[in-house]
Parts: C-alpha cells; structure tokens; sequence
C-alpha cells in the first residue's frame, strides 16, 4: 500500500478511535452491568445514597414552611395522600393530591426489561415537582407541603385544587389529550389578590428527578442521559453525560428537559423560565439510577388570578419525528425543536441523518419489514449510493497496483534511505506520465465518512429498535448476550456480543482485500500493516458494549464491501487498466489532461528538488 494511501486511512481510523476514547464511559461509568431485576421498593431499600444537597435544602426549606404557612392554606397542611389517574392510549399519569402533582407515569407502548408497561419514575423520592408561591408576609407557600382536592375530574382532565377557603384557592389543572405524550398543565388564583403578595408575581419551581436505568447496559444508556435545556432564540443545549455538572444559563429558558437514553420529562412554559440553575450528578455505582437531576427556575404568576401561567410537561419517548412534530404551526421564534434532544451526530453527520437517514429508515418501517431487514436494506441502499465513490476509488487503486512493478524497479535501483528523494522524484515521473494520481482515492473514501458514521450515532438513537429482535439478538438497541458469564473482565464486563465478533472477523477480511488491492509496491510504513489489522480487534473492546443493530450494520457493510471488491477485481481486468494507461503514456504531452492534484504534486516536487539541491550548494561554500 503507497506511503500517501495510509496515511489517509490511518488518519480516518485515528479519528475514529479517538471519537471512541473521548466518548468512552468515565471511571464512574465503567462499573458493573446490572440487569433492571429488582421492584422499585426493593431500589428503593437498596438506594441508601442521600439525595442531592438541593433537595435537603428543599426539605429543611418545608419544615419551616409548615409554620410560615399557617395563616394561609393552613387547613391544607394535613390530609391523607390520594391519587387521580389520567391516561389515554399512549401513557398513563398518575396525580397525588399531596402537592398536586404527578406522581407516576408508565409508557403504555413501551415495556421494561421485565417486559411490563415502561414506568419512567413513581412516588415523590423519585420525581418532585415543588413550586413556590407568596402571602402578603413574604413567607413561601410550598405546594409540595399541602393537600389539595382533586376537583372537576373528567377522562381527561382534572384540577387539583389548594383551598385557602371555600372561595379563595390556587388550582393546578390538568389535561391529557387523546393520542399524546404531552400534559397541559395551567396554575391559577382564584380571589387571592388580597392574601398573596402583589410582588411576587413570579412562581419559583424546584423540580428534581432520579433518572431510573431503563435498558440493559447502565453505562451506555448513561451516555445518552443529560439535562437538556433550550434558551430562548437559541438552540438546544445539552448537559455532560459523563460527570458531575451544574449550569446556570442567562438566557430565558423554554423548556428544560430530563433526558434517559430513549425517554425524557420536560417541563415547557408559554412565558418561559427566568433565574435558571441546572444540576446534573452521576448516580452511585451499585445504583438503580443513572443520574440525579436538579433544577430550579422562576415562571411568571398574576397573583390576581387575572391571568393563567400555562405550562406543559411531556413525558414520552425521545422518537425524533413524533418530537418534530410538536413545533407544526409554531412560528419560529416560539418552535420547541425537542426533537433536537435526539443525538444525531456532529453537523455535517446530523444533516445526513435529518434529511436521509431517519427518512430512508421511515419509509422501509412502513412496509411492515422487521427491523433486522430494514438495517440489511438500508446498509445495501447506501453501499449502492456510494458506490460510484467506491468505483472511483478502486480505479484509482488498481492503476497504482498495475504499474507496481515499475514501482518495484525503483525501490531495486535506489535500496538506500539517501536517495529516497531521487526514488520519490521518479516515482512521481512514472505517475505523472501514465495520468495517475496517487490522492484521488483519498477523496471518495473521505466523502463516504458522513454517511458511514451517520448510522454509528443513528441506531443507538433509534428508539423504533427498542426490544426489536432479530436471529440470536433479543433486542437491537442493546448488546446481544448469548454469550455471557458471570465474572466481570476489564474492558468485555461479563459478555461478549456475537454481532461485535462477527463484525470485527469480516472487518479483519475487509482489510486484508483492501490491503491486496492497494499494494502498489511502495515501501509501507514501519507498523502500519500491522496496525490496519489491530484496529478492527481493538473494536472488540470499543464496541462489545454497544447496541448489536449498530454491529450488525458494521458487519453486513463489511460484508458487502468485501463482496464488491471481488466484483470489481473480476469485472476490471489488471490488463486492460494497463493497456489505458500505457495509451496515455503514448500520449503527446499537449494532448495529456492531467488532474490538478497531480499538477500541484508536481509542483511540490521540483520545489522540493530546488531546496535540496540549494543546500547541497550551500553544504558544499
């Protein structure tokens, strides 16, 4: 393989690699697999970490609260915890009058690892939703400290209700549409423009949540969850996901977002949020939990009850077109882009994946095909896209490898190191007269990077592969362990995915054929060889953790790679690309159309050929 070739590849793969190690899980991360088989009050007994300071300060913030309240709401501060249920044909929410607020929320289309309804968190030590009002005093009111009545209960709606008395109140009400993931949510007072004070005409919201590990693998599902907020005339910001964070944004927020790997919360307000503080921390090891979330913001409120403070949470799957579409008949300057919560890849790979990908993956899923068909059908329809790049680069091999032993000749009349420069010279001579240039393989196999990374960051995406099966895999977004034991090994954990392996055999046979095919007789570097060859064992260890749809797409790509180079070795004869290029070589030289790369190459070379041959001069003064 050329000097020039491999250093193009060896780029690419070092690109790759060091993508992998700087996405790779942090020490808190890399901690043993623990499948989701205990019952939430079993966590619940086994978490025996406390909470985050904010939610202590919150707590000690209540015990006060209790007394400060009493002149208003005091009657609300005792009761017995009850709970209303709203739900449709998508989610079920469940209320607590204790605080207002929702207390539960199971995902009716999606199930658990248990295989039972999804539920994304239950009971106030996992989700809290605390707001804060004002008397004339200026002492809080915690809505979380009291009771409220559920009143004017529909199939879909309800109003949880903070009675001061009988006519004076502060309602939270509720709707659930049919056929939706999002809950309206409006909070309004009712004649207590005397009683709260006219100052505080801000709501402050404290909102904290333990995000529950929901799929397989705790550490790859940890590197999809983060807080993601979306300031106002600004675009979407996402948290770390691999450590401890706080962030207080400037800006006016729409929305701040609790993200798990393929579900989030969000709380959205039509007035927007002022006097953010974000928190984001990692959950301990031995842990149920992925991360704990912590937030606090301000809402504006019309304590004259004049005006309602509209808000919203979703509570639903990270699905990046159902999440689009909640922007529909939005202008612009209002529009939520929650579908940017999905992790599409860096710019170039996300456009892919936006107008190509996602679009490509929708229309094959509406033919009814399984998932394990649509990845191999997707993977041959890119591999056809590309191929004319492929072709492109393949051509550009094989001249090279046909004027090998010329090249070969070479290396036989200069064997020492000091006359790499006349052999280099010569080299490029050869090159020059038959038209071939040794960087116009490099492009087309740069350009089809967008598109072969576009489904690395796609498919672990992709919620649609959730608990899809296919041959020996039970579910494409996570690894397959049929192959798994008990002990816990650095870098394989206590499994090792079947699709990995064979991905990595027919990369290693991939990049034997490509070697063959671009052996051009040019001395290789010291270790290249074999670090093309170590790259895809090393993918073993990178990838062993990762969703098998994503190693499966890699093995059929290597498959069908391997396919078209034998195609194309079989189709374009050694001997007729020869005869072309000793045509051109017969060429009159003003007759000869030779690329710009190699115009410039040439270039290079006499200028590099004057500078020795000026310090040879200068060597000899």
């Amino acid at each position: 393989m050329d000097k020039n070739t491999l250093i193009g590849f060896a780029l690419m793969a070092l690109v790759l690699v060091g993508f992998m190690y700087l996405s790779k899980p942090s020490e808190a991360q890399q901690q043993q697999e623990k499948r989701y088989n205990d019952s939430i009050e079993a966590q619940k007994q086994k978490t025996v970490k406390t909470h985050q300071d904010s939610v202590v300060f919150a707590k000690n913030n209540l015990a006060t609260q209790k007394i400060d309240s009493t002149k208003l709401f005091g009657t609300s501060l005792k009761g017995t915890e009850g709970f209303t249920t709203l739900e449709n044909n998508l989610v079920k929410i469940t209320l607590t009058n204790k605080g207002g607020q929702v207390y539960s929320v199971v995902m009716k289309k999606y199930k658990d690892q248990k295989k039972q309804p999804l539920e994304l968190f239950k009971g106030s030590d996992e989700e809290n939703l605390n707001m804060f009002f004002y008397d004339n005093s200026g002492q809080n009111i915690a809505s979380t400290d009291h009771y409220f009545v559920p009143v004017s209960k529909t199939d879909s709606s309800v109003t949880m209700r903070l009675y001061a008395d009988s006519s004076k109140y502060i309602d939270f009400a509720y709707t659930l549409h049919k056929n939706d993931y999002m809950l309206k949510f409006d909070v309004k007072a009712v004649n207590l423009a005397s009683n709260l004070s006219p100052k505080a005409t801000n709501i402050d919201i404290e909102w904290t949540q333990k995000a529950r590990q929901l799929e397989r693998s705790k550490s790859f599902e940890s590197r999809y969850a983060n807080i993601a907020f979306k300031p106002l005339n600004d675009g979407v910001n996402q948290m770390s996901d691999a450590k401890d964070e706080d962030n207080s944004p400037q800006n006016t927020l729409q929305w701040v977002g609790y993200k798990n790997q393929y579900f989030s919360s969000v709380i959205i307000s039509d007035k927007d949020f002022i006097k953010s503080s974000l928190k984001s921390r990692m959950e301990d090891k031995n842990s149920n939990y992925l991360k704990n979330y912590d937030s606090s913001m301000s809402v504006a409120f019309d304590p004259t009850g004049n005006t309602v403070t509209h808000m919203r949470l979703f509570f639903g799957p990270n699905n990046y077109k159902m999440l689009k579409r909640y922007d529909k008949g939005v202008s612009n300057n209002r529009k939520l882009y929650l579908n940017d919560m999905v992790y599409l890849g860096w710019p170039i790979v996300r456009w892919v994946n936006q107008y190509f990908t996602i679009n490509l993956f929708d229309l094959l899923k509406n033919f009814g095909l399984s998932m394990g068909i649509i990845l191999l059908l997707m993977t041959l329809i890119v591999k056809g896209l590309v191929f004319p790049l492929t072709y492109k680069s393949y051509i550009s091999s094989a001249r090279m490898r046909v004027l090998k032993p010329q090249i070969d000749d070479l290396n036989k009349k200069y064997p020492d190191k000091d006359d790499a420069l006349k052999k280099q010279q010569e080299t490029m001579a050869i090159y020059n007269k038959h038209g071939v240039s040794p960087m116009s393989g490099c492009l087309p196999m740069l350009l089809q990077m967008p598109i072969w990374m576009a489904l690395f960051f796609f498919v672990p995406s992709a919620i649609e592969l959730r608990g899809q099966s296919f041959l020996w895999a039970d579910d494409l977004s996570a690894y397959d362990n049929l192959i798994h034991w008990n002990a816990n090994l650095p870098f394989l954990g206590n499994h090792i995915s079947l699709f990995c392996i064979l991905m990595t055999v027919f990369n290693i046979l991939n990049t034997k054929y490509s070697m063959q095919q671009q052996d051009t007789g040019q001395q290789q570097m010291a270790g290249m060889k074999w670090m093309m060859y170590l790259m895809p064992v090393i993918f073993i260890f990178v990838l062993n953790d990762y969703a098998a749809g994503l190693n499966y797409y890699y093995c059929i790509s290597s498959i069908v790679s391997i396919l078209t180079m034998i195609l194309l070795r079989e189709l374009i004869k050694d001997e007729d690309v020869l005869g072309k290029l000793k045509k051109f070589a017969a060429t009159p030289d003003n007759k000869k159309k030779r690329s710009g790369m190699m115009a410039r190459l040439e270039q290079m070379q006499k200028d590099q050929q004057q500078l020795a041959e000026e310090r040879t001069k200068h060597n000899k003064k």
